[in-house]
């Protein structure tokens, strides 16, 4: 794909639909009894893998328009899929879905595509397997992997990362086990599940950075309004703020103070961002953004912050190049189990166009200043790169050609078609 610089961005436009959000309503409908609506929900690969998914286990799930209709089987309801479940490049399906199949009486097997059979499986196979349940995998590791489910108990686990997959998948277990279970992570992970969890009827308490679950009976049905996605909005926030002569509004972006790091590390770098019409959607929090032009300079990104911004690390590499001086990040390792390895990914195929960055273990230094020129670049069929590419490339010197930018259908189909209608080529 050709991609030319621009000479500016401008006008109001929505984003894709919470990803994150658009599988766990699914997830938790499919488990509950009753008819769940979900309106806004985002019709991208990840999130129509999980509607796959639960199809082949039994529930009924109509797709009219960008509502989605899940007629739910209740806890106890699921029965057993006569294949096995391709998650496709889904990591939060084939890790959530593995906390709720460790509590069915039937096995299974998830597989994915090539960049799943790559991704860690032992951070949910260890706290599965201490709850009771049997999980074979690739090389004790990798999908595909087959889950036996035994009855579970309830237990304490204290997960060596801040990961909402992680945490998600023993929760759900933990509907099914036979007392309360408590994860505890070292920073606090996005909490849309404790939030959409709460709604459908489970019982969850939190006393800092650990989280109980008791188990459960029944779920019920309740309706949800997905709210834009910021990790989706991010790329646009960059744009707005690097390309001279930019104002646009983003509307309908969720900023649940989980997920809202992003938005905290550009003001810090000096963005000029406006949150207003902030209201609250099915519990979650959620705002316009208008988003003008910006010199940013730069920052150290550490921290309890990463878990919250942990999707938005490439985008946040590409505003760094257009700020005065040095942004650090760190404590982000996390980064090289991703779609790919995404510290050297960023690091590859942005110094191609003439970045000045030094990758390490846990991050990368950035530094600012130096211009990017024109060059052919490869998405590595991560979705958050290609954008991260293209976000660069419009302010470049130059055109640049990118090379598979189909996989941005993953979670935002129409990237490119937004980006050519809010800018203006040079």
């Amino acid at each position: 794909m050709l991609i030319q610089p621009i000479q500016k961005l401008e006008g109001s436009f929505s984003i894709p639909s919470d990803k994150s959000i658009s599988h766990r309503s699914v997830m938790f409908g499919s488990l509950a009894k009753g008819t769940t609506h979900i309106s806004n929900f985002l019709m991208g690969d990840d999130c129509l893998s999980t509607i796959n998914c639960f199809r082949k286990l039994g529930v009924n799930i109509t797709i009219e328009d960008d509502t989605v209709i899940v007629e739910g089987k209740g806890l106890h309801g699921l029965t057993a899929p006569d294949s096995i479940l391709d998650c496709g490049n889904s990591g939060t399906t084939v890790r959530l879905i593995s906390g709720i199949l460790s509590g069915q009486d039937f096995s299974t097997t998830l597989t994915g595509d090539a960049s799943i059979q790559k991704r860690p499986m032992k951070r949910v196979i260890n706290p599965l397997s201490q709850m009771g349940a049997t999980l074979e995998a690739k090389e004790d590791n990798f999908c595909p992997m087959t889950i036996h489910p035994h009855k579970l108990q309830g237990i304490t686990y204290h997960s060596p990362v801040a990961s909402a997959q992680v945490k998600s998948s023993i929760l759900l277990a933990g509907l099914y086990a036979d007392g309360p279970t408590t994860v505890v992570e070292p920073a606090i992970s996005r909490d849309h599940t404790e939030r959409m969890l709460s709604a459908f009827g489970a019982t969850l308490t939190r006393e800092a950075a650990a989280v109980t679950i008791q188990p459960c009976e029944e779920l019920y049905a309740t309706d949800i309004i997905v709210p834009g996605d910021i990790s989706s909005a991010a790329f646009f926030m960059v744009a707005g703020l690097i390309t001279p002569g930019s104002e646009i509004v983003i509307q309908n972006v969720g900023i649940n103070p989980t997920r809202r790091g992003i938005l905290d590390v550009l003001l810090a770098m000096g963005g000029d961002i406006t949150c207003f019409n902030e209201k609250e959607v099915c519990g979650e929090p959620v705002c316009d953004m208008r988003v003008r032009y910006s010199k940013l300079h730069g920052t150290t990104v550490e921290g309890d912050i990463i878990p919250t911004l942990i999707d938005e690390i490439p985008a946040i590499a590409v505003a760094a190049l257009f700020a005065e001086g040095q942004t650090v990040i760190k404590d982000a390792a996390e980064l090289r189990v991703k779609e790919s390895d995404r510290i050297e990914t960023i690091y590859t195929e942005l110094t191609k166009m003439g970045a000045h960055i030094t990758t390490k273990p846990d991050g990368m230094i950035i530094e600012g200043g130096h211009p990017l020129h024109g060059a052919t670049v490869e998405s590595h069929h991560d979705h958050r790169i290609a954008m991260s590419l293209a976000i660069a490339a419009c302010n470049a010197q130059g055109d640049s050609h990118l090379e598979h930018p189909e996989c941005v259908s993953i979670s935002f189909p129409n990237f490119f078609e937004l980006l050519q209608t809010h800018s203006e080529l040079k």
